[in-house]
């Protein structure tokens, strides 16, 4: 076994690897950028090695320094985690070069798995079903629509070394077939520098479902069961789960035989995982296999009780699978939830800066499977939390959006969603925004609960954004409650307060008006009674409407948190003050729906009535930064007349470029922010004549 490895990557994943070392009481050495130099996986290693500037192509991507920092620290091998040089099959022959080893398949198998038209030629060998299509590099526009025509509309127009939605086009005629392969040949040919582009049928109705492999040195390979990943939105994974609440056993064990055999194709030789598209008859077709460990690989490890990572390090290590296939059992039901910076209700714009407060929920199943000591059985059956980040901490803006994975184990699929219900309530998050709310309104859709979806799921049901409206809470009246009880306590606590002058006394009425603020302006009123108050005991029973919401709950006033129950129901929620715009108001978030709202004694409610609506100011004749970013470019000038649609300014977040263009025909008054600028949210950049 290795004495020391180095992790040449950041974040969670980077973290979930320490994790696994320590356990097996292996030295870890961490590298970072000058952005990550307080990261949390630098903190958590043995040791660091600084790479150099904050972009990916000066510290991460570079080999040659992540070779040296190996040789610079004695690590034996490296583990690349997933992004980065993980796929990399010139860094992974040139680690095994060095007389390193790389904790991972070996770069033969990389290479032949990387090329996708190279690795369907190889898996139609290998008798793996492929979905039918023309596998050879195509010249020219009018071939494509050829080639389409052949197949069978639809056809997806694909290029071969295109990854996360790029170079890919759906056709459904011709003259989708022409366009497309030439917007794809381009897209790829900027993005990968490979313009190669081929054409496959496509499935309607597709479900994304992969099947997890696991080899090693001495020609044995297992499949892990599969992960249901079809819930995406622009082609990236939101919620994945384990098993697939779709396919049946018989497709299942299929899937998995082709699986395993396209492993031993290509001589695999660590952790893998072979995607397939699977259409609405359940029939299958490969589409790529991710030679390295995925995001989703924990919701995996929780069904099969095994460390995937630790599996890696020892194969790598030379040791044999110590199971066979027959060994290899489904425990329950997995689901994951990747929690990321970006704000749902500004169209998923990142959202980077510093984590004012990050509370995950507490954990009770871990990534190394060491069971804690008050949970003896295995460490699984509960809420696991994969992060690289901390409270306090800065969420940059030159890497991805991701804060942290939320992993729930539950005895079927029920209890696993209403684990991560929980889960999810009991998250708190502030400082940046996060995709929180969206989480919750998915796991809320009857079509998820029912296991009724696809591929398009997300562009079906939320093609024109993400709004408040879309998270319906399903008893709103609970919200108004869960104000009303709160004000109630903290009435109660001011009345024990010295020095109050008679006749002035604090008094505690048992009639209030819970006043909900809308975003338009608009105010609801909820008549509330109150009775049965005990305080030391934390219960009232609240009256709204004629129903009572018996509550019970001892968090301490100022906490966020609250727990407690309702008529005898758990529950978890988000309850505090409304901030600096609304300091007045209570905000309670439960189930990804939130209220802001105002509680008072039925005359100020009455008076609040008379108050006239301010309207918001007009900033119609701004370019605001949607999101915080470097403002890479500006280009527009003073006096310059802009046409709807003509680019005005470009903002770098998160490795994405995001181009701001003008809503409508104008002139430029003048320019408010430089090149080269750190924008924040809502910052002026251009005004308008």
């Amino acid at each position: 076994m290795f004495k020391k490895i180095l992790i040449a990557n950041r974040g969670e994943i980077a973290c979930r690897v320490i994790k696994t070392a320590k356990k097996l009481g292996i030295a870890t050495v961490a590298v970072h950028s000058e952005a990550d130099r307080d990261a949390l996986h630098v903190e958590l290693a043995d040791e660091a090695v600084l790479l150099g500037p904050a972009p990916s192509r000066e510290s991460y991507l570079v080999a040659d320094k992540i070779i040296a920092a190996a040789r610079q620290t004695g690590a034996e091998a490296i583990h690349p985690g997933y992004g980065f040089l993980s796929e990399n099959e010139a860094f992974a022959r040139r680690v095994e070069e060095e007389g390193l080893v790389f904790i991972g398949p070996k770069h033969y198998s990389i290479a032949a798995m990387g090329d996708k038209i190279a690795s369907k030629k190889l898996a139609n060998e290998a008798r793996v079903n492929t979905i039918p299509g023309w596998n050879e590099a195509i010249e020219s526009p009018e071939a494509a629509v050829r080639i389409a025509r052949d197949i069978g509309y639809p056809v997806m127009i694909k290029a071969s070394a295109g990854g996360g939605g790029k170079g890919l086009r759906v056709a459904f005629n011709d003259g989708d077939a022409f366009a497309g392969f030439t917007s794809c040949r381009n897209e790829a040919k900027a993005s990968f520098g490979d313009d190669r582009v081929f054409i496959e049928k496509f499935v309607e109705q597709p479900r994304h479902i992969e099947i997890q492999v696991l080899g090693d040195a001495h020609g044995n390979v297992v499949f892990l069961h599969e992960r249901e990943c079809s819930l995406q939105r622009r082609h990236q994974k939101v919620i994945e789960e384990a098993p697939s609440p779709f396919i049946s056993d018989e497709t299942r064990q299929k899937m998995g035989v082709q699986a395993v055999a396209l492993a031993k194709a290509v001589n695999y030789q660590s952790a893998g995982t072979v995607e397939f598209v699977v259409g609405a008859d359940q029939s299958f077709y490969f589409l790529e296999m991710n030679t390295r460990l995925q995001v989703e690989h924990p919701v995996t490890e929780c069904i099969t009780g095994l460390d995937l990572v630790e599996w890696m390090i020892r194969v790598a290590a030379g040791q044999a699978l110590p199971f066979a296939q027959t060994d290899l059992k489904r425990n329950g039901w997995a689901i994951e939830c990747r929690i990321n910076a970006e704000d749902p209700f500004r169209n998923f714009l990142p959202s980077t800066g510093r984590l004012v407060t990050f509370r995950p929920p507490q954990e009770t199943m871990f990534a190394a499977a060491d069971p804690p000591v008050d949970h003896p059985e295995r460490g699984w059956g509960g809420v696991r939390v994969d992060t690289g980040v901390y409270e306090g901490g800065e969420i940059p803006l030159h890497y991805d959006s991701m804060i942290a994975k939320l992993i729930v184990h539950g005895r079927d699929r029920a209890d696993a969603i209403a684990k991560m219900r929980e889960a999810l309530n009991a998250f708190v998050i502030r400082g940046v925004s996060s995709n929180v709310p969206f989480q919750s309104a998915l796991l809320a859709h009857p079509k998820f609960a029912s296991g009724e979806f696809n591929t398009g799921f997300i562009a079906e049901h939320y093609g024109k954004g993400f709004s408040a409206a879309d998270v319906v809470h399903d008893d709103p009246l609970f919200l108004v409650a869960l104000a009303a009880f709160v004000r109630r306590k903290a009435r109660e606590r001011a009345l024990g307060i010295s020095g109050q002058v008679d006749g002035h006394r604090a008094k505690n009425l048992p009639d209030l008006v819970v006043v909900v603020l809308r975003g338009d302006g608009a105010h609801e009123h909820h008549a509330v009674h109150i009775q049965e108050f005990e305080p030391t005991a934390g219960k009232a029973d609240v009256v709204i409407q004629g129903r009572h919401f018996a509550i019970q709950s001892k968090t301490r006033l100022g906490d966020v948190l609250m727990t407690g129950t309702c008529n005898g129901k758990p529950f978890t929620a988000q309850v505090e003050r409304g901030g600096a715009q609304r300091p007045l108001a209570i905000r309670v978030a439960h189930n990804g729906a939130a209220m802001q709202a105002l509680v008072l004694l039925p005359k100020a409610a009455e008076l609040l009535k008379l108050m006239p609506h301010k309207a918001p100011p007009d900033l119609s004749k701004f370019l605001l930064s949607p999101m915080p970013g470097l403002l890479a470019d500006i280009t527009v000038q003073p006096g310059q007349k802009v046409l709807a649609g003509e680019k005005l300014a470009v903002i770098e977040a998160m490795k994405m470029e995001n181009i701001l263009t003008a809503a409508q025909d104008g002139t430029v008054k003048e320019v408010l922010a430089k090149k080269g600028e750190s924008l924040v949210v809502d910052q002026p950049i251009v005004s308008f004549a």
